[in-house]
């Protein structure tokens, strides 16, 4: 899960680009970046950290341009590093760089091939940098001093021909434009939008919708899955289909969980979606529990608020908030470690005592993951005096880890892995436990687009819909994703990749 934005204007887009990320930090907080390109000249700032961290005033007087791309990250696997903060960078052909959110499943071959056949090095563990690779071989190999919008829209159908897994990204070619472009199955999502400049039509493209709005861009729509669009340098904006057999697959995950909830993906509105998880989670507990004894509806903050709000309508039981979140901790579910996780939870939430004491409370979140922050919440709630606590979920149980680009556990972490809604119960300590069906979750997300027939629901199913995904793969990663693994990783300087040699290739503003 990563943040992306692409401006092409008629004023300098640095400013605009910091804001968008800022609205986007809830996709990463690992590490941000800026390139901006301005009479062929680029300029990039990145680091760990969070995006009011990583930029201060003189960063941004160096990020001149009415160009460039931005991001923000947090690690797939293993620990933070900045040598793989995003955008990458590559001076052949043209100068091009790139900001990913996915994950490529055949990397590890693509970078093989990278080195053997387009003689070309890697110089991180990023699979961003592959992608970037591949598009710039691609996109050299049309053999021209100058391209168009043709030449770059092949270079994403060789893109497609290559690449396995989801990418949504932004690749800004130096003197040309900024191009967005989407896997075949669409399952990260991207947008774009526009509005009407002093000097003319100014676009941008972003991971979400929500991005758009405070900087006054209107949504034009999403990127279709295997379309790429892109802008030149004149502001003039260009589309194509650029894959043979585009099959729309969102991640069903998105709307649960990583996006907010303002924003509008595959026209969906986040926000109703997620209405009606409640309405429908309410059904089953009417259905499983039709006697139940809730006094009241607490939601776990932030992201089951919505659901939540509408469960405890359709229940006719009393809505409260009933924990406080402290909005300068990160979101558990990207800390790296299980026991950084424990210590977070506390910090980040408290509890309100008397909307607790004597009750019989329902708790809804909107997914159970490792089960290590539900759990803590679970006996938050009963030290503040709840005499039962029962749970929900906005989302069926996670039993499977997620291939596509979000940091998902390592199998054995995940608390439903195995186990029965009961044993779930019992390990988490709730009085009882209900889960969302797969199909009304479906429902919930489809009913805003009836041109979403399937999803990728791989996490809930274990099946992934690139159709490429052999158990030797998914041990591979689980032996990267363990908290084990994470904390050897963060332990050995080693495995920390130094990228001084790339950052000479461009004028690399990065003062401190």
């Amino acid at each position: 899960m990563c943040g992306i934005v692409g401006i092409v204007a008629h004023e300098p887009v640095n400013q605009a680009i910091y804001e968008a990320l800022t609205v986007l930090q809830h996709r990463g907080q690992d590490a941000a970046g800026i390139m901006t390109c301005d009479d062929g000249r680029l300029y990039l700032r990145k680091d760990n950290g969070l995006v009011r961290d990583v930029f201060h005033t003189r960063h941004m007087l160096k990020l001149t341009g009415n160009m460039g791309i931005g991001h923000v990250r947090y690690p797939t696997a293993g620990c933070a590093s900045s040598a793989e903060a995003q955008p990458f960078y590559v001076n052949s052909p043209y100068g091009i760089s790139l900001a990913h959110n996915g994950n490529l499943t055949n990397a590890e071959d693509l970078k093989h091939d990278l080195y053997r056949d387009d003689l070309r090095h890697i110089n991180t563990d990023s699979d961003s940098e592959i992608l970037l690779n591949v598009f710039a071989h691609e996109l050299q190999r049309q053999g021209k001093l100058r391209i168009s919008e043709v030449d770059v829209f092949e270079a994403v159908a060789g893109v497609h021909r290559r690449c396995r897994g989801a990418y949504a990204a932004v690749a800004m070619i130096t003197g040309y434009g900024v191009v967005g472009f989407r896997d075949p199955h669409g399952i990260r999502p991207i947008v774009f939008g526009k509005r009407q400049g002093e000097h003319g039509m100014e676009y941008m493209i972003a991971s979400e919708s929500v991005a758009f709005d405070g900087l006054g861009f209107e949504l034009v729509r999403d990127v279709e899955p295997g379309e790429a669009v892109f802008v030149d340098m004149d502001g003039n904006l260009h589309t194509q289909q650029c894959a043979a057999n585009p099959v729309y697959s969102p991640c069903l995950f998105e709307y649960v969980y990583l996006a907010r909830p303002d924003s509008i993906i595959d026209n969906v509105s986040v926000y109703k979606a997620r209405l009606r998880m409640g309405e429908k989670l309410a059904d089953k507990i009417l259905q499983v529990f039709p006697q139940h004894d809730i006094d009241v509806v607490i939601p776990v903050p932030d992201t089951s608020r919505t659901s939540a709000l509408q469960l405890a309508y359709k229940l006719g039981v009393k809505y409260r908030e009933g924990f406080i979140k402290n909005r300068y901790i990160g979101r558990t579910f990207i800390m790296p470690g299980q026991k950084q996780r424990r210590k977070s939870v506390r910090q980040k939430l408290n509890a309100i005592d008397l909307e607790f004491r004597g009750k019989n409370v329902l708790l809804v979140d909107d997914s159970i993951v490792r089960g290590t922050t539900s759990s803590q919440i679970i006996d938050m709630a009963r030290e503040a005096g709840a005499r039962k606590v029962y749970f929900a979920s906005a989302a069926p149980p996670v039993r499977y880890p997620n291939v596509y680009g979000i940091d998902m556990p390592s199998a054995e972490e995940l608390v439903a892995h195995g186990r029965t809604v009961a044993e779930v119960a019992q390990a988490i300590g709730a009085d009882w436990l209900v889960f969302q069906d797969l199909d009304d979750l479906e429902f919930a997300v489809s009913k805003g687009n009836k041109k979403l027939q399937r999803f990728d629901a791989s996490v809930f199913t274990g099946e992934y819909v690139t159709g490429d995904i052999s158990q030797s793969y998914l041990d591979s990663i689980e032996r990267l994703r363990n908290d084990s693994a994470k904390q050897e990783y963060s332990a050995d300087p080693q495995q920390v990749t130094d990228i001084a040699e790339a950052a000479a290739l461009i004028d690399f503003h990065n003062s401190r």
